[in-house]
């Protein structure tokens, strides 16, 4: 017996359209290629190479694969003194390729020398990804801090304050400590990571613009290795900055565990209108491209209806029904037909038809 149907609503059933997105935009650059990061722009997909710097020709052609693949931004290692001497070479064969991919560079430590001895790698890269919880402590700190935000300036660079919770600022996470022992119901320990954290961001981030950084120019981004660490972290970022953020789950991991965990992080922020740019740290299988987390990536905005990559496939799971591999194969086939011609620039509809 069916049961009794029950009266329509006044209003139709709302659609789940993502929410959007109050961040300032920024603008990386590379030539005439501009890449709008925040506000109405699209989520860019980010990604980061593993490849040695000092191997100019190796990293060049990894960052191509990885800008083929759907990378709208390639970060690069910039650790010492002969990886930065190699960037303008990296950048340069790049530019003989026909990839005109904003390039990013990674500084832990020793960045503010590195852009001040090497003004060359300064100048190739579009983008300084600086770590607070590392350029220093006291009066240091705050100098090479400073350093860093000189060379921005000078070579018109925008910049990401990168923080993570693998290297937190230890003085700003004691002040934050002290300050818990003080409050008549103090908050439990991961309560007290999460505002270290997101002070130590935005902090860093005010920092850069009293400075001289224009805001729109300041990115924010907090690393945490939890789903529910990273959405509680971004939840709070948001809501005290409009500062673009990127976003991504560190140390994800590799295979399922590394798909799924920032699949469900990523996925809630982003449908609550949090995030300008992803990042999927899928560690590879052996022998896996380092492409594979920018599809990964791109899956992610695409399911979501925030980008359109490739056509998608809609394929039957099987069952009892049909013990055959006939759709199986015919799906992959179709599958793997779309994604090599749309990622590799080709018309994914052949124009023959049968």
């Amino acid at each position: 017996m069916n049961a009794p149907v029950q009266p329509s609503l006044a209003a139709p059933i709302a659609d789940a359209t993502p929410a959007l997105r109050r961040s300032r935009q920024a603008r990386v650059v590379w030539g005439s290629h501009v890449v709008t990061v925040g506000a109405d722009a699209p989520v860019r997909v980010q990604s980061m190479t593993n490849t040695d710097t000092v191997d100019a020709i190796g990293t060049a052609i990894q960052c191509k694969e990885l800008a083929l693949a759907g990378s709208e931004l390639v970060r690069i290692t910039v650790n010492t003194p002969e990886a930065a001497a190699a960037v303008p070479h990296i950048r340069d064969q790049l530019d003989r390729m026909g990839v005109s991919v904003p390039l990013i560079g990674d500084f832990h430590y020793n960045g503010h020398r590195l852009l001040a001895e090497h003004p060359a790698c300064a100048e190739a890269l579009s983008k300084y990804r600086i770590n607070p919880g590392n350029v220093g402590k006291g009066e240091k700190g705050d100098r090479q801090f400073a350093q860093m935000i000189e060379a921005a300036l000078t070579y018109d660079k925008p910049v990401r304050i990168g923080v993570n919770w693998g290297s937190l600022d230890q003085e700003l996470l004691a002040q934050v400590m002290d300050e818990n022992t003080r409050r008549a119901d103090p908050w439990d320990a991961r309560q007290v990571m999460y505002e270290a954290l997101v002070s130590s961001a935005i902090g860093s981030g005010d920092e850069a613009v009293r400075l001289g950084m224009a805001p729109q120019q300041v990115l924010l981004s907090c690393k945490v290795s939890g789903v529910r660490d990273l959405i509680a972290v971004y939840r709070e970022l948001a809501r005290r900055c409009d500062y673009p953020l990127h976003l991504g789950l560190t140390e994800a991991g590799m295979g399922t565990k590394g798909t799924v965990a920032p699949t469900a992080a990523l996925a809630i922020l982003l449908q609550e209108g949090i995030g300008d740019t992803i990042r999927v740290s899928l560690t590879p299988q052996p022998g896996e491209a380092r492409t594979q987390e920018v599809v990964v990536a791109s899956e992610i905005l695409q399911s979501l209806g925030l980008r359109h990559f490739v056509p998608s496939v809609t394929a039957c799971p099987g069952c009892g029904r049909t013990t055959s591999t006939t759709f199986q194969e015919l799906a992959k086939q179709i599958d793997d037909f779309c994604d090599c011609r749309c990622r590799c620039g080709v018309p994914a509809i052949p124009v023959s038809r049968p």
